[in-house]
């Protein structure tokens, strides 16, 4: 009654009550999929909650006790989380943009002398052993929180703050960390292989022997940023090439080319026939751009946007689209006269990629790993999806049906 009360105050309906549940204990109850946003929980006891895909935007946890909870898809948009101890939970997939872990401290009220009697309590945020795999923790403030071996791999985790956490034995692998703060921070044994780490300085943080940095993305060279102009140059002949019916420019070779220093130029271009071949493209802005026949082979596009894009025969082999927004994009057949050239992802990386509304329709996916991978309102009629990997794929059988 409290919970529905709530969804109530949630959605303006008539009603409604804003749910107020401090200090209290919900072990085991199962709240998957409730709109529990602003809800205040703050001080209870939700060890081993379920709450797959429920809303919890701007919802007070402040002290709460989530260990071994079920998180995964939840949203904690903004979430105060001080002090919460989630160690051991499930936040697969779980956006925590700009949630709060920080150190919190807490007042418990006496048993039977209440409020007159209060016991302040300093609790750290922990996260050791949780499991954060696709998670997004944009802009969250995770200072001196413990995450001993969690699993960070493939987050995004831009522009967060970890000054002084502990994540001795985590696994980053494949995060993208660009512009976060890891000032003092404990990375001996942590695995960073192969993670986006732009403006991030390791010199400032603990590390050892063990850590692994090997293939980390870090900062575009100076000899990349100087290249950008040229770059750039290529990109508006390739535009003018199409437009031009062929009459001007000519297509652009991007291959093995760091784009990133172009930020969000290439966004709504015409780069039809392109080549971009092992081109590192991490976080880039593609919406809208036109790409059909483009050569993405190899191409890393972890986090890159491409809302709308229209990929129609791109060829993708080994590429990776993690953590990508490709919403509305279209991998359909390129007509081409009489015949037509079908999109190919074959071996490519789709993992937690948000691919609502997209069109798949007859694309090679061959050996693609797309576990996690958002497919709401997609479509994958007649799409080649042999040895595949489709664990925890969301809408699956919809797009196929499509």
């Amino acid at each position: 009654m409290i919970v529905s009360a709530h969804e109530k105050f949630a959605t303006g309906r008539p009603g409604g009550k804003r749910a107020v549940l401090k200090f209290v204990d919900i072990t085991g109850a199962d709240l998957s999929g409730r709109n529990l946003t602003e809800v205040d929980f703050s001080g209870s006891i939700l060890d081993g909650v379920k709450l797959v895909g429920a809303n919890l935007e701007r919802a007070n946890l402040f002290g709460c006790d989530l260990r071994k909870s079920n998180l995964t898809r939840a949203r904690l948009v903004r979430a105060d989380m001080r002090g919460a101890c989630l160690r051991g939970a499930n936040l697969t997939q779980a956006d925590l943009t700009q949630a709060d872990m920080r150190v919190g401290q807490i007042s418990i009220p006496h048993p039977s002398k209440g409020l007159s009697s209060l016991t302040h309590t300093q609790r750290e945020g922990s996260l050791d052993e949780a499991v954060l795999a696709g998670a997004t923790l944009d802009g969250s403030q995770m200072n001196d929180v413990s995450a001993f071996a969690a699993d960070f791999s493939d987050c995004s985790l831009r522009n967060a703050k970890m000054t002084g956490a502990n994540c001795r034995g985590a696994n980053l692998s494949g995060a993208i960390l660009d512009g976060c703060d890891v000032g003092g921070a404990n990375l001996e044994g942590a695995n960073l292989s192969c993670a986006a780490m732009n403006g991030v300085d390791v010199s400032r943080a603990r590390t050892s022997s063990t850590t692994n940095l090997a293939g980390v993305i870090v900062a575009p060279t100076e000899e990349a940023i100087a290249k950008a102009p040229e770059l750039w140059a290529r990109a508006q002949a390739n535009h003018a090439w199409v437009v031009s019916g062929g009459k001007q420019g000519q297509p652009a070779n991007f291959d093995r080319e760091d784009l990133r220093p172009l930020g969000g130029k290439l966004k709504g271009l015409r780069l039809t026939a392109m080549s971009a071949k092992g081109a590192c493209m991490v976080g880039l802005d593609l919406s809208g751009a036109h790409l059909q026949g483009a050569n993405l082979d190899g191409a890393d596009l972890r986090g890159a946007c491409l809302a709308q894009a229209d990929l129609r025969g791109a060829r993708a082999y080994q590429a990776s689209f993690i953590k990508a927004d490709l919403r509305q994009a279209l991998l359909s057949p390129l007509p081409l006269g009489a015949r037509e050239t079908p999109s190919s992802l074959v071996s490519a990386q789709l993992r937690y990629a948000l691919a609502r509304q997209a069109d798949f329709a007859k694309a090679h996916l061959d050996g693609a790993d797309l576990r996690g991978c958002d497919l709401t309102g997609a479509t994958l009629s007649e799409a080649s999806l042999q040895g595949a990997e489709l664990g925890a794929v969301i809408g699956l059988e919809a797009a196929l049906a499509a």
